[in-house]
């Protein structure tokens, strides 16, 4: 009996131990990630794994980020570039990951709302993972060559309608939201636009200034560049809100109402994952996001610190999904 009581005193006490660490209360789970047996949350290294190639956007928003995410848990969190296929690959490695908060995935617009209504996928958004938090809002600037004399959304569809299927723009692949951007501005711009797909946004901006093609959606921090230098002119940016670090260039929604481009990224777990290590997870990257050191730093590449709710991520997903799919079918866009 002795022995009894002695070993439901150490279960108790480790679990009040666990519950002020995840700063949560874990109530009557008891699911093994979390259970008094098996310690703290993380106990060893968590690894994030970004579907991007190294040394590009992506790396730039993670890699600081996960660096103070070492610093603020104590463990070493560890960025596995995995790229291919629109950044499905990767989805799909983390997809089938052990649910137990040390593997994680990068998650992006792509990959997470886009290639589902695009192709078939051995993942579902919805079904396999666990949403954590939204990182950034990522706008997506809509430039044009300098001798066309575009300032305005209204310029460049005037054009368009006046030398139908002329105006060309360049996208970094079929199916990217630089692609389906241009894509949303003939719909509900009611003009013809001609599609040229290319490898990298270095091509496109090369092309662009060469006189190759005529405007493109490129990347903020690239577009900030191209339009100091005078290369390319700035016309609008793609998010519903204009951008803290360019607030001159109005949106392309206050043009074309129901215009939106995000081109987000944020974090999810694989599905399974205990609640528990979603809701540390979740606090931990919220109070990093809203430190004035990385929001300044993020602002500098033109992108927005999110931090929103689980729950809240989880809706973000979900809508952009069936908005995606409903324009994929409508243009009928496909890679299957």
């Amino acid at each position: 009996m002795v022995a009894i009581s002695w070993a439901v005193i150490r279960f108790k006490a480790g679990a009040i131990a666990l519950t002020a660490f995840l700063g949560v209360t874990l109530g009557s789970y008891a699911g093994p990630a979390v259970s008094a047996q098996s310690g703290v949350y993380p106990s060893k290294a968590i690894t994030v794994i970004n579907p991007w190639t190294a040394g590009g956007a992506s790396d730039a928003i993670a890699r600081p980020l996960l660096q103070r995410m070492s610093d603020v848990i104590g463990q070493s969190v560890i960025l596995e570039n995995m790229p291919g296929a629109n950044g499905t690959i990767g989805a799909a490695k983390a997809a089938r990951a052990n649910p137990d908060g040390y593997t994680l995935f990068l998650a992006h617009v792509g990959p997470m709302s886009i290639s589902p209504a695009l192709q078939e996928l051995p993942y579902n958004p919805t079904r396999d993972f666990e949403p954590i938090t939204q990182i950034v809002s990522s706008p997506i600037v809509l430039v044009s060559r300098p001798d066309l004399k575009f300032t305005s959304v209204n310029d460049l569809l005037n054009y368009a309608r006046t030398h139908p299927g002329k105006l060309s723009y360049g996208s970094v692949g079929v199916g990217s939201t630089t692609h389906l951007a241009g894509e949303m501005l003939a719909q509900l711009g009611k003009v013809s636009l001609l599609h040229v797909p290319y490898k990298g946004d270095s091509q496109i901006s090369t092309d662009l200034i060469g006189g190759q093609i005529e405007f493109a959606f490129i990347n903020i921090a690239a577009a900030m560049s191209l339009m100091k230098d005078g290369r390319v002119t700035g016309l609008a940016i793609t998010t519903l809100k204009r951008s803290s670090v360019l607030p001159e260039l109005p949106t392309v929604a206050e043009t074309l109402p129901g215009f939106e481009v995000n081109s987000w990224y944020g974090m999810v777990a694989p599905k399974g994952t205990p609640k528990p290590i979603i809701d540390k997870l979740y606090t931990t990257l919220h109070g990093i996001l809203m430190e004035p050191e990385t929001k300044s730093r993020l602002q500098s590449m033109g992108l927005e610190a999110e931090g929103t709710t689980p729950d809240d991520y989880a809706s973000k997903i979900k809508q952009d999904s069936e908005r995606w799919a409903k324009l994929v079918k409508s243009v009928g866009v496909s890679l299957k």
